[in-house]
């Protein structure tokens, strides 16, 4: 007997979800970076909240397009939590840096 995932998308794969939550992932990267090199010293934890903020945004809205109701609060989590994790490495990264 086969039991489809509920996270599972229409053809019982969640490769196609990975999509959507690895770019929130990629977008939280890009944002570390940035935020990094753009902002001052000083500005530079305040620049990773409003990029989380943006991630959790960009998280809802990318899910919400998917249109699929399956899985919908798990691959918002995995991307929050995702994002999360990106922008909590790059704030210790930062903190090592300028402490050097």
């Amino acid at each position: 007997m086969h039991v489809k995932s509920s996270a599972a998308g229409h053809n019982g794969t969640v490769s196609g979800q990975w999509n959507s939550i690895v770019a929130v992932w990629v977008l939280a990267v890009v944002g570390a970076v940035l935020t990094g090199a753009l902002a001052s010293p000083g500005h530079v934890l305040s620049g990773f909240g409003l990029t989380l903020a943006g991630s959790i945004l960009i998280a809802l809205c990318l899910q919400l397009a998917t249109g699929r109701k399956e899985g919908y609060v798990l691959r918002v989590t995995a991307s929050i939590v995702g994002a999360v994790i990106v922008l909590g490495a790059a704030s210790i990264v930062f903190a090592v840096l300028q402490l050097g």
